[in-house]
């Protein structure tokens, strides 16, 4: 293990409280556990996942990433993912550093910066020790709070640009540029998540993002690895499984709430993507005092 790996994981261990940490730096949270878990359904923003410690892994669609220590992934539209903890313990915790894109930052660098395009949308990749100097450096803030209004901003710019030279530059690009596909691609899936419960139409989603509907559909299942239907049959059981959490009660009523027409078939999709029937399913997470969102 790398001396630059040892600090950050120290660091993240000193500061998080509980399974998720929004820290003193814009932007950047910590994620801790010191058990694996059953595999947790939540929707991911545009951001930066980094694995310090632990192991993980995330379906998005029908691909599977893993993360082992030392790599991350870039997510660049909202994704519905189930993820599960795989290794984890009370000795070495899982650890994880979250970043949310500041894609105003991105686009000043693309002035000036021109990142090759290429690699798996759908791999994560390792942290070469540019960047983990560079996310090592952002850290160490935690420990000096006074310095964080004058250097994170700084700090955060050197990392973007690290993130813009990787195997994943191509895929920032593209979102931080407002005429790049990811960035109409998101306004899609912006009206989706907005609309849930309306019929979708691949034609009506295609005009939103100023594309041909073969574009549309090729782009879409690029971003997301589902396609826009799947996407938003995922958003939908999202939002049920919310809504049995905070109000539970009739089962029905909820299926018609996020957009279904038969309760007979909402029931059937959730228990596929949950593993049980919904009032079984949600009883469990009550019973539990689990809620929907997975650990960063």
């Amino acid at each position: 293990m790398s001396e630059a790996l040892q600090e950050l994981i120290d660091i993240a261990g000193r500061h998080a409280r509980g399974r998720r940490t929004a820290t003193a730096i814009p932007r950047v949270s910590i994620g801790r556990s010191e058990v694996a878990t059953a595999p947790m359904a939540g929707v991911w923003g545009s951001g930066v996942l980094f694995v310090l410690q632990g192991a993980k892994t995330v379906l998005i669609g029908d691909r599977t990433l893993r993360y082992d220590p030392a790599s991350y992934f870039i997510y660049t539209v909202d994704t519905p993912t189930i993820s599960q903890l795989v290794a984890a313990s009370a000795k070495h915790p899982y650890l994880a550093i979250g970043f949310t894109l500041d894609l105003q930052a991105v686009a000043a660098l693309l002035v000036e910066h021109e990142p090759a395009l290429g690699g798996d949308s759908f791999s994560t990749s390792p942290v070469n020790e540019e960047l983990l100097d560079a996310l090592r450096r952002i850290m160490r803030l935690l420990d000096r709070p006074g310095e964080i209004p004058v250097l994170a901003a700084m700090l955060e710019r050197e990392m973007l640009f690290r993130l813009l030279q990787g195997p994943q530059g191509g895929k920032l690009r593209q979102l931080a540029r407002a005429d790049g596909h990811l960035s109409r691609i998101g306004q899609a899936i912006a009206w989706i998540r907005t609309h849930c419960h309306q019929p979708v139409r691949v034609t009506d989603l295609a005009e939103i993002a100023h594309m041909s509907n073969a574009a549309f559909y090729r782009h879409f299942k690029a971003a997301t690895a589902m396609s826009p239907i799947q996407y938003q049959k995922q958003i939908r059981l999202l939002e049920a499984r919310h809504l049995l959490l905070a109000q539970p009660g009739n089962v029905a009523s909820v299926a018609f709430a996020v957009g279904y027409e038969s309760a007979s078939q909402f029931s059937r999709e959730y228990a596929r993507q949950f593993g049980s029937p919904p009032a079984r399913d949600a009883a469990r997470l009550s019973a539990a005092g689990e809620v929907a969102v997975e650990v960063i």
